[in-house]
């Protein structure tokens, strides 16, 4: 069976839910109850993780790295 969570009402809706939403209020499908409870918060996730790996991307484009990077190309020291 599948699932989805309903972004408006905070609810999960199954599959064979005759009132189930159609469209864009809907995350899914997911193939448990409770992924499909958890979809905010794995979205939420998914979202800081792409926007740090963007931000490492622009600061090795743009030389204007932290501290914390390291280049390991001896050519670049």
């Amino acid at each position: 069976m599948s699932y989805w969570f309903n972004v408006k009402t905070g609810k999960v809706e199954a599959h064979d839910d005759p009132g189930r939403a159609r469209g864009g209020d809907l995350m899914g499908p997911y193939e448990t109850e409770s992924e499909a409870a958890g979809a905010l918060e794995a979205a939420r996730k998914r979202t800081e993780e792409w926007d740090e790996a963007e931000r490492r991307e622009r600061e090795w484009d743009t030389g204007d790295a932290d501290a914390n990077h390291t280049d390991n190309n001896p050519l670049n020291g």
